[in-house]
């Protein structure tokens, strides 16, 4: 009688166990290939594990100005993410609950602008940073992050908010509240999980966004982590275990904050999906 229920749950768990070995697959190169010499790289097969464990290439990172990276990876990515939440919650409060003329137009603008490639931007935005003289420095990157992560963003906190019971809003202001602090004493306090799922979702992509970062930085002091794999690329060679060190190293952060992070962001995500 209950030999369906076990088969089911096998096909679960094999199905569950090899996306798993498919997901860790990826990361366990990348890591058995940052603790192999160079030459090991060259002799030995791809999957083979390394002939002697060599840690010397992450001190070879940590040493050449990989904090220098993480500083500003830090502070481009921690005050984008403050911005894009503070001007999210603002635009979403004002799209899901204040009556006015446009309001289905306005969304569905913002909405519309989620599918503009990012490419077709470098070149006005690459102009008007250099025209404003903030080219080469970390205030060059928060403008486009917080431009570019502004309309997903938006979408998510907007999908949230609508979903919060009206009566509140309505105690709220026979109570004498105006819009500003029904936004500050309701909606920005149980839109938390939607707040949180915007701030994870953006700070992962910014963390590893590249295109940005390569094209409005040029000294290495003011880059970011992502181009920090160029400090071990030659014209005619290429350090692979130092720069599969610099990946590690720079995934850490993404992967505690995804494990801690990843059950808020889908249930964000799927905020709006689910009446009822």
């Amino acid at each position: 009688m209950h030999t369906p229920k076990i088969l089911t749950r096998g096909v679960l768990w094999t199905l569950a166990l090899g996306w798993l070995a498919v997901t860790l697959l990826p990361l366990a190169f990348v890591v058995f290939t940052s603790l192999k010499s160079q030459q090991d790289t060259f002799d030995r097969p791809v999957w083979a594990l390394p002939s002697r464990w060599d840690w010397s290439h992450y001190a070879t990172v940590l040493h050449s100005g990989f904090f220098t990276y993480l500083r500003n990876s830090v502070f481009v990515v921690g005050v984008s993410v403050v911005l894009i939440v503070l001007v999210s919650a603002m635009a979403a409060y004002a799209l899901s609950r204040l009556k006015f003329r446009f309001n289905r137009a306005l969304f569905g603008l913002i909405v519309a602008a989620m599918i503009v490639p990012l490419h077709i931007t470098l070149v006005p935005i690459y102009l008007m940073t250099r025209d404003l003289g903030l080219y080469d420095t970390p205030f060059a990157l928060i403008g486009p992050y917080v431009a570019t992560s502004l309309p997903v963003s938006i979408f998510i906190l907007t999908e949230f908010m609508r979903q919060i019971p009206r009566e509140l809003e309505e105690a709220a202001q026979i109570d004498g509240c105006g819009p500003l602090m029904i936004f500050l004493k309701i909606f920005l306090p149980l839109s938390g999980p939607g707040i949180a799922t915007v701030a994870i979702y953006n700070g992962i992509h910014l963390w590893n966004e590249f295109i940005f970062a390569y094209v409005l930085t040029a000294s290495p002091g003011n880059r970011t982590l992502p181009l920090a794999l160029w400090d071990f690329q030659g014209e005619f060679s290429s350090n692979i275990p130092a720069m599969l060190a610099v990946v590690t190293l720079t995934s850490l952060p993404l992967i505690v904050a995804y494990a801690f992070g990843q059950e808020r962001i889908v249930k964000g995500l799927m905020a709006g999906s689910l009446k009822g």
